[in-house]
């Protein structure tokens, strides 16, 4: 009949404080190994794709508006000044949801950033005739509630950016073009 021996380690006080060799790593490691890698390999097969970043409407909602502010200053070139600060802010919101949705999506150790689902939104083609400072204000008032409504979705800084974001589609269409 074999023997067994029992390996009974000494008491922490009397061993050295960080004396892990290479040995003791991987015993303690090699059943952890064997099981990530199978559970890993198995999850990595069923990720779905990666969704576009929620607020990729947004961005695209403030650059359409900002073009229709440009093009309206053509049939109400008495409203230049107003439309040109609506189409300069509408693109400063673009440009700062385009901020947060590549800040979401990171960068790599190496510098390098993911692919992502999410990509810029190209400023859309102006409209065949100019719209009227009406037609600005009902879609700006449009924007205004999209922003809203996904603000009271979402958490921390995105909801403040698109609150604040809100605030200012309403004092576009309230303010700047009643």
């Amino acid at each position: 009949m074999p023997s067994t021996h029992i390996v009974i380690p000494p008491p922490p006080s009397s061993r050295a404080p960080s004396a892990v060799n290479r040995r003791t790593l991987l015993r303690l490691a090699g059943g952890g190994v064997a099981t990530f890698g199978v559970l890993g390999a198995a999850g990595c097969a069923e990720d779905p794709p990666a969704q576009p970043d929620v607020l990729l409407a947004q961005e695209q909602s403030a650059r359409t508006d900002a073009v229709w502010a440009r093009a309206a200053i053509a049939g109400a070139p008495d409203r230049t000044a107003a439309l040109t600060v609506i189409a300069e802010q509408r693109t400063q919101h673009a440009d700062a949801v385009r901020a947060e949705i590549d800040r979401a999506t990171g960068v790599y150790g190496d510098g390098t950033k993911p692919e992502s689902n999410t990509p810029p939104v190209a400023p859309p083609p102006a409209p065949a005739s100019p719209p009227t400072v009406a037609a600005l204000r009902d879609q700006l008032g449009r924007s205004q509630r999209s922003a809203a409504d996904l603000s009271q979705t979402l958490s921390g800084y995105r909801a403040g950016l698109l609150a604040s974001i809100s605030a200012c589609c309403a004092t576009h269409a309230g303010v700047l073009l009643a």
